[in-house]
């Protein structure tokens, strides 16, 4: 850029890192969302997946120690009905040690007792494996309970109806303190007067070793509770709930329960035994779920990781891609100039903006003129073969619909007597009041533009009608009214040649050339100073047996090759050949009509002062057929079109010194091109391309490169800039492609060639651009060979 200050850089990077920071959001927020909905997917899974394994595992053991109470009923029923072990046969002398046998056999049954204890309600005999004991001595002296005194032991023993497990306390068996359980059965069960009790002692770690066997690895604390809701046995593995809290517990309902304890989260299972109505329970805390799945975690967050890291490299990609039009934009508006404070305030897009403004601003200052360029090159032309010229041509509103549109050409001149009278002022105001105007009631709009003629007004008239006809009797109310319009807005009347309509603006170059050629005969106009190209022809008529080529075509033809527009000439002598082909004419009368015709051009030829035609005329009044001497006539035509080219850029203040001229102040204007110069000067390209190479001895291409090669050599050698910048102060935005260009004409980089320079100096002042080899040529080339200054700094 030129002379933007280093704060641009902040700005660009700027805009950058927005992009790039957008691109990265609009992955990663889909992406966290979606890694922790399937994180927390797998975690819930999970835990249910546990929650269920624990509902299982609770269900089994439920399942195993209710099958062990009723192991126990079955054998308080089967005491019950024994005949070894009623009241009378324990207390038999001879008898007695058959029960205590009996007893000893149905401990041996379960795997779960630690004893076994038969009693008759108010006897103070209590009868074991062992053998008969007093009630006192066995619950005072060999099972002394921590919270069950005599006193309570003996009520429950007497009074019991239902079968009774009490909750597991420490009982002292031989000094010895160990957590049991005692479960009491009234016998006979289900009797509603039971006659004693089956007491059963176990330890509390048989019950809680079938849990543990069942949970396995269970992490956390297993709970049965009986009807009431007493906590018959605890088993703590790790961290459980404080006392207050399991209060909660029995309340709970069957299921998965997540409670809060002290702060810390549980998950809580739940499972009631149909046969006993007592609560299995596990509370297992929350974390121990997040350490199980600590592998998915890690697997989750690795993937996560390449995941982000590889959408960032991406996004960096893309906001560079996406960065990049805007980087070439910012380039080809060639921002410059600028005060800081703008820069300040703005961003590259803001840049742009105002660039587009600006130019749209400079697009409307030249519209109209380029506009002028256009329909001249249309009148001169006909309808041009570039879009762009086309569109612009469209978008002047001459166009009208197919087959509803009809056009004709007039061109306004005034007298040579009236110069003098004639200022600038109002010379100015003309011109602005014909450019464009329009007569609604006659359906007809009108452009008008200066051409190289002097005194010259060229109008292109375009009218809607539906017929011909009718567009052919509204020429003379348009030409009359133009002539009013004219008159009223100035004192000076011009004289008006009036081509014929046609119904394509691709003919209106013929008709500029009818209108050209019915000015020239302005003294026989029939209606004041408008004279039409269709009079034309009433002025020598043919008798009617005899054929001629009408004068109209003669005049059409010459006024063609007079104004240098090779195609009407082609097309006009193509006419005429192809009309002699048509007539039944005698071999004499034909030729004299040839040379009639070869004569117009001859006639034009001479007039232009092209005497070298008439050294070798031998060879164009030798033919053998009209086609040969159609091809002829081209030739002619064609040289004659070039002489008056060439004539006209004599007589033009020597057009091709200004076009020179005007490509070395503007060859760093990226947007020069041949269209556009000739645009500019109102001339063909083959034309300009042709007179340019004759003039510098370069095509317009390699001129522009000279200039530009010269430029930047310079700027190398008598500055610093960086190597981009000069590039581009010169036009050229394709930086690698110039260097490698650079490199091919001087053997060097251009950072070498600045570099060689400072090391040997006297040896790059021998360094130049290698200049094209041109053919001989009249015109001195104006290219200037590039020089080298003296001395520079930087890479």
């Amino acid at each position: 850029m030129f002379g933007i200050p280093a704060r641009w850089n902040h700005f660009k990077s700027k805009l950058l890192l927005k992009y790039t920071l957008s691109y990265i959001l609009m992955f990663l927020i889909p992406l966290t969302l979606v890694t922790a909905l399937v994180y927390e997917s797998a975690v819930r899974s999970l835990r249910t997946e546990i929650e269920q394994s624990n509902v299982n595992q609770l269900n089994q053991v439920k399942t195993t120690i209710d099958e062990r109470m009723a192991e126990l009923q079955e054998i308080a029923s089967k005491i019950s009905y024994d005949e070894h072990l009623t009241p009378y046969m324990v207390r038999h002398p001879l008898y007695s040690a058959d029960a205590i046998r009996t007893l000893a056999s149905y401990k041996a049954n379960s795997s779960i007792l630690e004893d076994l204890f038969l009693y008759f309600h108010h006897d103070s005999i209590i009868y074991s494996s062992t053998g008969l004991t007093y009630v006192n001595v066995v619950f005072e002296r060999m099972y002394k309970f921590e919270n069950w005194t005599s006193e309570q032991l003996l009520r429950d023993l007497n009074e019991l109806k239902q079968p009774m497990m009490r909750p597991a306390e420490k009982v002292s068996v031989y000094s010895r303190n160990d957590p049991m359980l005692t479960f009491l059965v009234p016998i006979k069960p289900n009797d509603q007067y039971p006659y004693g009790t089956v007491v059963y002692l176990m330890k509390e770690s048989k019950l809680t070793g079938v849990m543990d066997s069942i949970l396995s690895d269970f992490s956390g604390s297993s709970y049965i509770f009986d009807q009431k809701g007493n906590a018959l046995t605890v088993n703590n593995h790790g961290a459980s709930p404080q006392a207050e809290d399991l209060k909660v517990l029995p309340t709970l309902k069957p299921g998965i329960h997540s409670l809060s304890f002290d702060g810390e989260q549980y998950s809580v299972v739940v499972v009631k035994s149909e046969a006993n109505g007592w609560l299995y329970v596990t509370a297992m805390p929350s974390y121990q779920f997040f350490s199980r799945v600590a592998h998915i975690k890690e697997l989750v967050f690795l993937i996560f990781c390449i995941a982000v890291l590889t959408g960032i490299i991406a996004a960096m990609l893309l906001a560079k891609r996406q960065y990049h039009p805007i980087k070439d934009l910012l380039e080809f508006a060639k921002i410059k100039n600028h005060s800081a404070d703008n820069l300040k305030t703005r961003n590259e897009w803001d840049w742009i903006k105002q660039t587009i403004h600006d130019y749209n601003a400079r697009i409307d200052m030249q519209q109209p003129y380029v506009r002028n360029q256009c329909l001249l090159l249309l009148l001169k032309y006909g309808k041009p073969d570039d879009p762009e010229i086309e569109r612009m041509i469209d978008g002047a509103g001459l166009m009208l619909p197919q087959g509803q549109g009809f056009y004709f050409s007039v061109i306004l001149a005034w007298d040579e007597t009236a110069e003098g009278e004639k200022n600038w002022k109002e010379q100015q105001h003309l011109q602005e009041m014909l450019s464009e105007f329009e007569f609604a009631e006659l359906g007809t709009h009108v452009y008008g533009m200066e051409f190289s003629a002097a005194e010259q007004f060229a109008l292109i008239v375009s009218l809607s009608a539906s017929s011909r006809k009718e567009a052919q009797d509204r020429i003379l109310p348009i030409i009359e009214a133009i002539k009013v319009w004219v008159i009223e807005n100035s004192r000076l009347v011009p004289y008006f040649g009036v081509g014929t309509l046609y119904d394509d603006p691709a003919n209106l170059n013929q008709s500029f050339i009818e209108a050209s050629a019915a000015l020239e005969y302005r003294m026989i106009g029939s209606n004041g100073r408008v004279t039409y190209f269709e009079q034309i022809a009433e002025l020598s008529i043919p008798s009617a047996e005899t054929f001629w080529i009408s004068r109209k075509t003669i005049l059409k033809l010459e006024h063609g090759l007079k104004q240098g527009n090779e195609l009407v000439a082609r097309q006009m002598i193509a006419s005429i050949i192809n009309e002699l082909k048509d007539e039944s004419l005698s071999v004499s009368l034909l030729r004299c009509i040839c040379f009639d015709l070869l004569n117009s051009l001859l006639r034009t030829a001479s007039e232009l002062g092209m005497n070298e035609v008439f050294q070798n005329i031998s060879s164009f009044t030798s033919f053998e057929s009209l086609e040969e001497l159609e091809v002829k006539l081209c030739s002619l035509a064609s040289r004659i079109c070039l002489q008056v080219e060439r004539n006209a850029e004599t007589g033009q203040h020597s057009l091709m010194d200004d076009i020179v001229a005007y490509v070395d102040q503007q060859f760093a204007d990226y947007t020069l091109s041949l269209e556009h110069v000739a645009l500019r000067y109102s001339i063909s390209t083959s034309y300009l391309s042709r007179c340019f190479k004759e003039k510098t001895g370069y095509n317009f291409s390699q001129y522009i490169w000279q200039c530009r090669m010269k430029e930047v050599i310079r700027l190398l050698v008598n500055t610093d800039a960086p190597l981009k910048e000069i590039i581009e102060q010169v036009g050229y935005l394709d930086a690698p492609n110039f260097i490698r260009k650079f490199k091919k004409e001087t053997g060097y980089t251009p950072g070498q060639y600045r570099k060689l320079h400072a090391a040997k100096p006297e040896a790059v002042k021998l360094q130049s651009v290698k200049p094209q080899t041109v053919k001989p040529q009249t015109v001195k080339p104006h290219m200037p060979e590039p020089s080298v200054p003296e001395a520079f700094e930087g890479p």
